[in-house]
């Protein structure tokens, strides 16, 4: 499959004769121009600004936006409500965490998560592949926050996400002090993904992407 990435917590995820996935489209207004990428689904995690701009991609499409289970195009897709159980304020945010199948390989994309779910929230995803986690802090989970999701998940490849590249008009860090938690350096990034099953790496590593624009 081809995981392309626009910036923030817009991806695109792609594989040949299966649906095109669309997560968390935003507007111009924070630096990035989203090229109105193709899409059979587009999956909404948050209702803010940065996530549901969803007149931006192209479709026909269908809008996930909600907990549940979908299946589209031969694409199995999960939605899991999260709200910090910690919180007693009832006004607190809900983020919708997405999990898609794709012919054996499952991808999980954690849209706006600002907090380190629980035991029983983590296993209620499953078992993760490849992790799109945000980890620029802020609202957000930051690296800290993020490598302790990725202990309890161990997905075999990490894309971080809503980190600062030079378009971006949002305050945040840049995604060294990520690599940096993770033990890593060196990590070159790509314009696009190219994963499949039989060369996902045996243990956990983490790749980057160059958002597209």
């Amino acid at each position: 499959m081809e995981i392309t990435w626009y910036g923030l917590s817009c991806f695109r995820l792609a594989e040949r004769g299966l649906a095109s996935v669309v997560t968390d489209p935003y507007p111009d207004e924070y630096g990035y121009v989203l090229p109105r990428p193709r899409a059979h689904i587009v999956t909404v995690s948050g209702d803010d600004a940065a996530r549901n701009a969803i007149k931006a991609p192209r479709g026909p499409f269908r809008i996930l936006d909600g907990p549940g289970e979908y299946e589209i195009k031969g694409v199995f897709v999960l939605g899991v409500a999260l709200v910090d159980a910690r919180n007693r304020d009832t006004m607190a945010t809900r983020n919708i965490i997405f999990v898609f199948e794709y012919g054996g390989l499952t991808v999980c994309h954690l849209g706006g998560l600002d907090h380190v779910p629980s035991p029983s929230q983590i296993e209620a995803l499953g078992a993760i592949d490849v992790l799109l986690t945000p980890v620029g802090g802020g609202d957000l989970i930051g690296p800290a926050q993020a490598a302790e999701v990725i202990s309890m998940l161990e997905p075999r490849l990490v894309v971080p996400m809503h980190y600062h590249t030079g378009p971006c008009k949002i305050k945040l860090p840049h995604v060294n002090t990520f690599l940096q938690e993770m033990g890593v350096d060196n990590v070159e990034p790509a314009e696009v993904l190219q994963v499949s099953r039989s060369t996902l790496p045996l243990e956990t590593q983490v790749a980057l992407c160059s958002p597209r624009q």
